[in-house]
């Protein structure tokens, strides 16, 4: 285990030090396979009582291209679509807590629902009744209950830490958005873990926050782990300056620092995939895999990513052609990875269904 000041230290280095710290993470793989999960991307509304300063996601409800709530016909329509394309994870997000805004509220009344996890979990119902794939949901904030509720009709579920630094609350990044205060955040993440829900959460590095505060947040999600146990994945995602965003004139993490970053957190969590979004980095995401990430992610190819729509996602033959150039294997995954693949971490209903599986 390294210490806290280790790790700031590792996040520091300059020279060959970074190229030591890239050949450390590499020294521990346990194979020489890069994983993907190949989906459908969901979302069900783009209303969001959060207001984040990096975010192109988020619309109010007058919007011309507001959707108040994307329709049950048009939501399995694409999930069938991607059945025919051998995709095996329905992604499904939605800004947090939407229906508490009326208009949200008023469509899903229209539709039968009484609120958005009601209507999701309609949705992922009928995904593993009717299809191949499996839901992996991100919901945002949720109460024990809640999760309690989705975990019997989920294979994973998600949601960024992003940061434990308070301070940032009242930055531009986070100051109009309620639903990132870290306490919030961490006790989701954690009562998912009570639960045994296979989890994938992460951080969001560039907005704001210093390097002791990233260390921080990477030793939180550490505590967690080693207490639960459910944790499968790690994203390191890096801020993106976007036309007309609060924080559009800000500076993204260079990539030195997304290499180290990456690096100490392989070193932190050898039991977790460590992913980077490679739509988010097609010019330098090789780097990354040199850096000791071994998974690419969700790779959807008919759907784009409605939270970065400036970003396509990379052509499977064009990711496949570059893990192989640097000595990897792609290999396709399910949205649950393989060591949560047991009665103890599924529901019955969901480890049926992936027994089922091809993969």
């Amino acid at each position: 285990m390294l210490s806290r000041d280790q790790l700031i230290s590792l996040l520091k280095v300059q020279g060959d030090g970074v190229l030591q710290l890239m050949m450390q993470a590499n020294s521990i793989r346990q194979n020489d396979k890069i994983t993907y999960s190949k989906n459908v991307f969901l979302p069900l509304t783009n209303i969001c009582r959060n207001d984040c300063g990096y975010c192109t996601f988020r619309r109010e409800p007058g919007d011309p291209d507001a959707t108040l709530i994307l329709p049950p016909h048009k939501v399995m329509q694409t999930i069938h679509e991607a059945d025919q394309y051998s995709c095996r994870e329905a992604l499904f997000t939605f800004g947090e807590q939407a229906d508490a805004t009326p208009q949200v509220h008023d469509a899903l009344e229209k539709l039968g629902f009484d609120g958005m996890l009601e209507y999701l979990y309609h949705l992922c119902e009928r995904t593993l009744n009717e299809t191949s794939l499996l839901p992996h949901s991100n919901s945002g904030i949720l109460q024990k209950d809640e999760l309690k509720m989705l975990r019997e009709v989920n294979a994973s579920m998600g949601l960024m830490l992003e940061t434990t630094s308070s301070r940032l609350m009242e930055s531009p990044a986070h100051r109009k958005s309620p639903g990132k205060d870290p306490k919030l955040r961490i006790e989701t993440i954690e009562n998912a873990g009570k639960l045994k829900i296979p989890f994938t959460t992460g951080l969001l590095i560039g907005i704001g926050e210093t390097v002791e505060e990233r260390v921080d947040s990477l030793l939180e999600i550490r505590r967690i782990q080693d207490k639960y146990g459910h944790i499968q994945e790690i994203i390191i995602q890096n801020f993106k300056p976007k036309p007309g965003i609060e924080m559009e004139f800000e500076s993204e993490p260079s990539l030195l620092d997304m290499i180290r970053m990456v690096a100490v957190t392989s070193l932190l969590f050898p039991d977790c995939g460590v992913q980077v979004p490679p739509n988010l980095n097609r010019d330098t995401a090789g780097m990354f895999l040199l850096a000791g990430a071994d998974d690419w992610g969700g790779v959807s190819p008919i759907t784009k990513d409605y939270v970065n729509p400036e970003a396509p996602w990379p052509e499977l033959d064009e990711l496949k052609k570059l893990t192989q150039e640097l000595g990897f294997q792609l290999e396709e995954r399910l949205p649950v990875y393989p060591k949560y693949l047991t009665k103890e971490f599924l529901s019955s209903q969901v480890h049926e269904k992936v027994g089922k599986s091809n993969l």
